[in-house]
Parts: structure tokens; sequence; C-alpha cells
């Protein structure tokens, strides 16, 4: 198998994942280099400015021209099944990029109530102070969707499964509706990644990551990613090469290597959690258990349909609300107690206090962000562990 992506086409996406949009240099590296480098230099006047003013490919400046980022965009883009992909310096960054790129004062975004509080305040704080409106709706109501949808709709964005209820939306549903509006469709897809869901397959626009979880796997960088087609891209490019909100190389290549675990690490977090699921839903402690895994819950079988699998994060409400949550993250010992997720160690959050602090009463409310809500993403550590870790808290909760 050569450096070149002709045969890309005929790749499964574990292959993808491992082998794609890697050019192999004069070098002949066998692994993805890294070009920590801030500038490039060139053979003469006359080719830098081709390559300044576009006439010619190459790199420019590592702001917006990067072999080691490039790597990283091509790889993600052929998993996604997206024509290109922007990489930006975080999941937030990508969400701003993409709002920057495509919406103008007076445009509005649909999004579902369910979104990570820093995206909702983004949205409403900072969009909203240059004249684009955001409306709520239920993320699995696809009718509430189609009642707020108006003219001045150009947006709908959703996560699916949400943070942290694991609720899903009928992501073909979602890319009729907006077609037929005019709008384009974005999906935050961080939570499952291209290894268990394909939101471009299913109509979405453009997918959304937060390469700072699962993509990665290990905790080690920040860093986010926009994919969808080139001519949309272009303007998110624009935006990223304009205000600077770029993806360092170093960065890049940990995420690159992240890729090539993706398949394997994804099925390996959906059994786990799946098995802790079933075992939180017995615990006498244990009010409810949010996650699509479970045959309860009301969107399993869209959620079946859709995804190749329920992913690793899943919430649980317990017993003596913000009280009782608090007791069981700070009885844990393994467990890492942060809000971040997408590791190969499980991390337990308190959504309420932490993830989604910022959110008003009201908010926390519409979005089911209760006082007892703990939210687990569930690592690769050894099951049994897991589950002993969290029984120290659980068991007390329930003898109290």
């Amino acid at each position: 198998m050569h450096d070149d992506d002709s045969q890309q086409d005929e790749w499964s996406l574990e292959t993808l994942a491992i082998r794609a949009g890697h050019h192999r240099t004069f070098e002949q590296e066998h692994a993805e280099p890294i070009f920590p480098t801030s500038s490039f230099v060139y053979e003469s006047a006359a080719e830098a400015a081709r390559k300044f003013g576009g006439q010619e490919p190459g790199n420019v400046y590592s702001r917006f021209t990067n072999p080691t980022v490039h790597t990283f965009e091509r790889r993600l883009a052929a998993l996604e099944g997206g024509e290109r992909c922007v990489a930006t310096s975080s999941g937030m960054s990508a969400i701003l990029s993409t709002a920057l790129a495509l919406l103008s004062s007076g445009d509005e975004i649909v999004a579902s109530r369910s979104l990570f509080g820093s995206t909702v305040s983004l949205f409403d704080k900072y969009l909203g102070k240059f004249g684009i409106t955001t409306r709520y709706v239920e993320l699995s109501n696809i009718a509430a969707w189609e009642e707020a949808i108006g003219p001045s709709t150009k947006l709908l964005f959703a996560e699916t499964p949400s943070n942290p209820l694991s609720e899903v939306v009928d992501i073909s549903a979602l890319a009729e509706l907006a077609k037929r509006s005019g709008a384009w469709l974005a999906i935050d897809n961080c939570f499952l990644t291209p290894a268990l869901q394909q939101p471009i397959a299913l109509g979405a626009d453009l997918v959304i990551h937060s390469a700072t979880k699962y993509l990665d796997g290990q905790g080690r960088a920040v860093g986010g990613a926009v994919v969808g087609k080139h001519d949309v891209l272009e303007e998110v490019f624009g935006v990223v090469r304009t205000c600077g909100p770029c993806l360092s190389p170093f960065n890049a290549w940990i995420f690159t290597k992240g890729l090539e675990t993706l398949s394997l690490r994804m099925h390996a977090h959906c059994e786990n959690a799946l098995t802790l699921a079933r075992w939180l839903d017995q615990h006498p402690a244990v009010n409810k258990v949010y996650y699509s895994g479970l045959e309860a819950h009301p969107q399993h079988a869209l959620a079946k349909r859709q995804q190749k699998g329920f992913g690793a994060v899943l919430g649980f409400e317990v017993k003596r609300g913000q009280a009782g949550a608090w007791q069981v993250i700070d009885a844990t010992r393994m467990l890492s107690i942060t809000g971040n997720l997408g590791d190969v160690k499980t991390t337990i959050t308190h959504p309420a206090t932490t993830t989604h602090g910022r959110l008003s009463e009201a908010q926390k409310e519409a979005a089911s962000i209760t006082p007892g809500l703990v939210r687990v993403a569930v690592g690769l550590e050894s099951q049994g562990d897991i589950q002993r870790d969290l029984a120290r808290g659980l068991d007390a909760l329930a003898a109290g």
C-alpha cells in the first residue's frame, strides 16, 4: 500500500483511520512526521508570489497551511465521508468559525436545548451581540424543530446523542427539514465519532468535532474540526486563516495518531458503558439511568438504527439531589473527577455545577439538568473496578 489516497474509496473505516491522508515526504518516512515550523521558504520570489497568491499549491504560513495539520484534516474528512476538513484550536473555535463563516446579522439558529453549556453561551451571549438569534427546541421532537424554523433560519445545530442525557434525534429527518428550509444542518459528532455515526451520510451538511474528546482518546491535547463540502469549508477556512483559531502541528499529530485506534477504542467504550448502565439501572440508590443503549430509553430504536454503537457517556440520577450526587462523586478513588470526557480513563462530574454550570436555572430545568444528575464517561479500565469505585458512594447512599 502506497502513501497516496488513490485506493481510498475501497478502504474500510479501520483502514482509513490508519492510512488516509499521509502524503510521504522525500524522506519516505513510515510514520506521520511533525512539522513544527511557523513558516516555509521558497526557491525564488516568483514561487513565493505564486503560493501566496494561491496560483500554486503549497505551504505559506502555519496559521493556515501546515503539512501535519493537513494530514489530520485529510484523514478525518475521509472517515466522516466529507469532501474537506478544517482543523481548529478547539471544539468551541470550530463552532465559532462555522457560525462566523455562514451567518450574518439578522440570521437565526435553531438548536436543541441539550447543548454543551459553552455552546449555549456562544450562541446567546456572543453571537447574540451581533444580531444572530437562537431558538431552542427539544432535541428528539422533529415537529418542534419544524415549528421553530422561520424565514431567517440559516443553521440547524444539534448534538446527538446529547450530553449527558443520551437523547437522540433522527438526523435524516432533520436533514430533510434543513433542505426544505434552505438552512445548513450541523451535527456535533464528538460523542460518537465517525466510528459509530456518520452524519454526512445521513444528510447533514457539516460535522463538528471537539477533537479533544474521542478523536484523541487519551486526554492529551485540545483541538477541533469542521467537516463538510468543499465550498462551505472554504468559508470556514477563510475564518481560520484570517482570525487565527488554528490547530498546532503537535496537536494535529497527536490527533492523527489517536485516529489509528479510534474504532477499537469506541467499540470497547460502548461495551463497558452498556455493562455499567445495566448495573446502575439495578442499583437502589439510582432513580434513573440515561443511556440510549438501554431498551427502556425512548430513542433506543432510533439510536440502534442510525448508530453503530451507543457511545460511552451516560447520566444517572441519584437520591438526595446535589448532596447525594456529590457524595457519590467524592467517594470515588479511581475515577477522575473532571469535566472532560473521551478518555481511556473513566471520568465523572456533576453537570449542574460544572459543564452546565453557566446555564440559568430555567435553562437547566428545560434541559433536564437536575441537581441529582451525575455524568460518567466510561473509560477502558476493568468494568469490575469501575463498578466497585462507584459502589463506594452508591452503597452508602442507599444505606443512608
